[in-house]
């Protein structure tokens, strides 16, 4: 199994929460381990997750979970390098 690259120094940003409710639904939620909770973006096309390093990351591996039977149709990882640090978006 693969081990996590997501940090206490890893910024993230996202395209909306829900009902910008960041309480109930904020990206705080996304890395937090517990399978009762997750970010919630509102609808609409292209949501996306940037993901930005503190160090270069080789990524070997992307893993998403959808709540309860709700799936992207699509999605894409796409690597940029802004400065000293990796970011992806998803």
């Amino acid at each position: 199994m693969a081990e996590s690259l997501i940090c206490n120094s890893t910024q993230s940003r996202v395209s909306s929460v829900l009902n910008r409710d960041v309480k109930q639904f904020g990206k705080k939620f996304m890395f937090d381990s517990n399978e009762e909770t997750c970010w919630n973006s509102d609808q609409g096309e292209s949501q996306w997750v940037l993901l930005e390093f503190p160090q270069h990351v080789k990524v070997s591996e992307v893993r998403l979970q959808f709540q309860g039977g709700f799936s992207g149709k699509s999605c894409k990882l796409e690597d940029t390098e802004t400065g000293p640090r990796n970011s992806f978006r998803m």
